[in-house]
């Protein structure tokens, strides 16, 4: 190649290499946006489990980080800054915005009334404001729900066959951020607890100095205890409520497999890496133009019980053969 050639080919290389850069940015930025708002700390170990999750599914059907969606996530391990993270997610303007639960898509809605919002998880999604129906929603927002009002007295259960001598039960949560300020399990709640012989207590904290002087309150009567509700806040908190109840000797029943695998005595609940793997159907439908109110909110597939029974030694507790047999994972 001659010299003027060689020049020729070199400037005209730079002259469109601005080009084809801004080209490229402006397909990316052009890209729809999924964003993803987990109320949960960035460096919680559930985290990584949960986004795997949700990514596979999306890659399953097609969406690919980068090539064909921008995936924007926010985490937050504070209630009161849940809204700051939806608001940066709203000013993003995406297609359709993941909520780990009932209190973020709440949130979320109070931001915009317009862009889908898809839950993974809501105890009383009707109830809770989300949708006015759950075979037809009428606004932005559907999903999955994680559990059944008559969940209160299946743990009322479960809590007494693996502690027979408990004469009282209580149930904790946080009137802010639980499915219907708490009150949504209580009666199912009450009267498996009636059923049992056992007196039932409510107990509503707000903040971790209301949790260790309650569960410290709690604990001083003996043959107590405790249901652990499904609830932001006690996700949030779960490893202060499993020291606390380990120090105070009460056993505890919880609503996620990750607190018996954080030492909690043992977990009924649904299976929530399932539903995450679920969620990208229906972030999936609504990138391809489907409108939320053709997407009915779904009911919890798959339950897990789950035994702790290193904390169940701690509490000098003999799980019976047959509680061990109906499990479906026991942690040593």
């Amino acid at each position: 190649m001659k010299r003027r050639d060689a020049l020729s080919f070199i400037c005209g290389a730079i002259a469109i290499l601005p080009w084809s850069t801004t080209a490229i940015a402006q397909g990316v930025e052009r890209l729809p946006i999924v964003g993803v708002l987990i109320a949960l700390a960035e460096t919680d170990p559930e985290i990584p489990r949960r986004v795997a999750a949700l990514e596979k599914g999306l890659h399953a059907l097609g969406w690919i980080e980068g090539r064909n969606i921008q995936i924007r996530y926010r985490f937050s391990d504070d209630t009161d800054r849940i809204q700051t993270a939806a608001k940066e997610l709203v000013a993003l303007g995406p297609s359709v915005i993941v909520a780990s639960s009932g209190i973020v898509a709440s949130t979320l809605r109070r931001e915009n009334r317009t862009i889908p919002i898809v839950f993974v998880t809501a105890s009383d999604p009707v109830g809770e404001g989300l949708a006015t129906s759950l075979a037809r929603p009428d606004g932005n927002a559907t999903g999955f729900t994680n559990s059944f009002q008559s969940m209160g007295g299946k743990w009322v259960e479960l809590l007494k066959q693996i502690a027979p001598n408990l004469v009282r039960v209580g149930i904790i949560f946080n009137p802010e951020t639980a499915a219907g300020s708490g009150y949504y399990f209580l009666p199912s709640f009450e009267a498996a607890a009636r059923s049992n012989s056992m007196s039932a207590l409510a107990v509503p904290v707000r903040t971790r100095a209301d949790t260790n002087q309650a569960l410290a309150t709690f604990g001083r009567e003996p043959g107590s205890g405790l249901i652990v509700m499904p609830d932001n806040f006690t996700s949030l908190h779960r490893n202060l409520i499993i020291a606390q109840t380990a120090k105070h000797r009460i056993p505890a029943i919880y609503p996620f497999r990750y607190f018996a695998a954080d030492g909690g005595l043992m977990s009924y609940g649904v299976d929530l890496l399932e539903l995450y793997k679920r969620t990208p159907s229906y972030v999936d439908r609504i990138l391809r133009g489907a409108k939320v109110v053709d997407l009915p909110v779904q009911a919890p597939a798959k339950f897990e019980f789950v035994i702790n029974l290193k904390a169940a030694r701690a509490l000098d507790l003999a799980v019976p053969r047959i509680i061990l047999a109906r499990a479906d994972e026991v942690i040593e």
